[in-house]
């Protein structure tokens, strides 16, 4: 008959047990731990039960644990016999554990500098079980989390602590209040608000967020991550094209790493409109948007300038309006397939802008300023706005004087920075796919159009409702149109794209509406009565 193994003779106070009723609803949890040999981060352990409990268990098939406890800095006897215990009944387990003896601030400031440059830096599980100040609580939760992989499960003891009256700065609750509400989004919370720990599980990935000058970093990944300047993207909308840019934005969303501001410059945006986009982003945290209105009837430098149609300048106000230096701009009317923040590393090499020729008249076309020169298209600008800005007065007076010119603010702007911009690759604003694109010209050929063959940006360019001579035009088969068009796009290979991005919106559901049926009804009965109407009066 097999005899039950004798238990270690671990050392315990038995009057000092504040662990062992939590063991049931942590067993619970260990099925969450996806890590084989999990790494454990415990900040307080007295005399290790908790920490002896992981290694025995969560870490049975192999593991670390990091202790940090500053037993009164060895100066009391009381400081050093805790030690002592600690280091006997780890020991015990015959796993693979370390103790950090020092106050819990200037420990987790050892191992957020030590994993700066580990191989695979971060921790599974943590416990925050340190001091009982508010404000300590608090920081040490914050330090913790940086070294919380994700999917790492975070547990806050003393939450319901009966020492001191809980709304007190000398209680954790008002600590771990205070982090709860600034970590917000970035986690699942597993326990209840009776529970005596508050539980959670990260949801985001680990950012230890700084580098010291004797470890800098290694990559230019690890720069970017510690410094988190991030990806700053402006859009000009109106509700006409709000659906169109919320299809913008998730795309750019869900392809685009790391930290992105999203910058919506809207005329007259309702406020449900407003929250409709703002949900393109809530889920992420490192997804952000602002609002800003556009001016009306003057431009953001001047009142004296008068822009005649507020959308239609957009690109144009948003060089005064928004309080960045830099800004990569696109329409709405774009499908984000590629990870923009490769775009916005772009080298300008001393240029105010960056764009890419325009696919339909790569050699300008019969105006003023605008024969036989390079032109770009501007619905994807990379722009300098502190270079710009300097010149922003003679931007503004072409204003008035091209306003009435067939492309407008693509030809203001081709004409102001004409021989001083960088041409981007078609990659980055892939035009007329399916359509205009696939007809030979002497200039067209001199374009790199192979580049749209795996595009990073797809523009829809085109008219939105085409008109009838639009749609009959033999020379340009299939028509350009866009996706949510009266007309759709029919031949171009990223309308289906498009539409199922729409459905992770809140216009999922819009295509088989009986609003949008009645709306491409209507626009295309709009379409053969202006047809129609120039017809009669060409025989008037």
């Amino acid at each position: 008959m097999q005899q039950n193994k004798p238990l270690p003779d671990y050392e315990f106070t038995p009057s000092q047990d504040w662990f062992s009723f939590n063991i049931d609803t942590w067993r619970s949890l260990f099925p969450r731990v996806a890590a084989r040999t999990p790494r454990i981060l415990e900040i307080g352990s007295w005399e290790g039960r908790s920490a002896v409990f992981l290694l025995t268990e969560l870490c049975r098939e192999g593991g670390e644990l990091v202790s940090i406890d500053h037993f009164d800095l060895m100066t009391t006897e009381a400081g050093r016999e805790r030690y002592r215990k600690l280091t006997h009944n780890l020991s015990l387990t015959g796993e693979a554990f370390r103790i950090i003896d020092e106050f819990s601030v200037p420990g987790l400031m050892t191992l957020l500098k030590e994993e700066m440059s580990a191989t695979e830096p971060g921790f599974d599980w943590v416990y925050v079980d340190g001091s009982h100040e508010a404000d300590d609580t608090f920081l040490d939760g914050e330090l913790a989390w940086r070294l919380a992989r994700k999917g790492a499960v975070v547990v806050f003891d003393d939450y319901h602590w009966d020492k001191e009256p809980e709304e007190s700065m000398h209680h954790p609750k008002r600590g771990i209040d205070a982090f709860l509400v600034l970590h917000s989004g970035q986690f699942t919370l597993l326990s209840s608000s009776t529970q005596y720990q508050v539980i959670l599980q990260k949801t985001t990935d680990m950012r230890i967020g700084f580098l010291t000058k004797d470890k800098g970093p290694d990559s230019k990944e690890m720069l970017e991550s510690a410094l988190n300047y991030g990806v700053h993207v402006a859009l000009a909308i109106d509700e006409d094209y709000a659906m169109a840019a919320a299809v913008a934005i998730r795309s750019a969303s869900r392809h685009t790493t790391g930290r992105v501001t999203f910058y919506v410059v809207g005329k007259d945006l309702s406020e449900e409109t407003k929250a409709k986009l703002q949900g393109c982003v809530t889920a992420e945290h490192e997804k952000t948007m602002v609002f800003i209105d556009l001016p009306r009837h003057h431009s953001p430098l001047s009142a004296e300038i008068a822009f005649p149609d507020e959308l239609t300048w957009g690109k144009l106000a948003i060089i005064d309006l928004l309080p960045i230096e830099r800004v990569l701009y696109i329409d709405a009317d774009v499908l984000v397939c590629g990870d923009l923040r490769v775009l916005w590393d772009t080298d300008m090499g001393g240029k105010p802008l960056a764009a890419a020729p325009d696919v339909g008249l790569p050699n300008g076309h019969d105006a003023d300023g605008l024969r036989n020169i390079p032109y770009f298209n501007a619905g994807v600008l990379l722009m300098d706005l502190a270079h710009i800005r300097a010149g922003q007065s003679a931007l503004h007076v072409l204003v008035g004087k091209l306003k009435d010119s067939s492309h407008k603010d693509q030809d203001v702007l081709n004409v102001h920075f004409k021989g001083d911009w960088l041409a981007l690759s078609l990659k980055w604003n892939a035009q007329g796919l399916g359509t205009y694109a696939r007809y030979r010209t002497p200039q067209r050929d001199a374009l790199d159009l192979k580049a749209m063959e795996d595009p990073k940006i797809v523009h829809f360019t085109g008219p939105l409702h085409p008109s009838m001579a639009d749609v009959l035009n033999p020379f340009v088969q299939p028509y350009t149109s866009k996706p949510w068009g009266y007309a759709g796009a029919p031949g171009h290979p990223y309308a289906d794209d498009w539409w199922s991005v729409l459905e992770e919106t809140a216009w999922g559901g819009w295509k088989i509406s009986s609003g949008y049926v009645a709306l491409c009804e209507k626009k295309k009965e709009e379409s053969i009565s202006a047809a129609v109407d120039a017809f009669r009066k060409k025989f008037v």
